[in-house]
């Protein structure tokens, strides 16, 4: 497994747009085969910067999901409400593997 995290920096005098942003792509990755884990928005401390993560079975799997959403009209949506509202300032996208029993 595969868990990718996001470190956005977001405007926060648009913190709804972003949260609405957030609410369109949880299910969205979860449909194309992953299991989203949710997305953290600012409350104490820095007003600006909110994560999200989700995980899928391989990076192949997190591959076929890109391929996929980039052809998705779903998906292409919400990428257009973001560049519409310009509520992401920019993002950081990781790699990381979970270290279970």
């Amino acid at each position: 497994m595969i868990t990718c995290y996001l470190k956005y920096i977001i405007d926060p005098y648009k913190t709804k747009e972003f949260e609405h942003y957030a609410k369109l792509w949880i299910p969205l990755v979860n449909r194309l085969g992953g299991n989203h884990h949710g997305y953290f928005l600012p409350h104490e401390g820095a007003n600006n910067i909110a994560y999200a993560l989700f995980s899928f079975p391989s990076l192949a799997a997190y591959e076929q999901y890109r391929c996929e959403m980039d052809i998705d009209e779903e998906c292409q949506a919400a990428y257009a409400y973001a560049m519409e509202t310009r509520c992401i300032v920019s993002y950081e996208r990781s790699f990381m593997r979970p270290v279970l029993e």
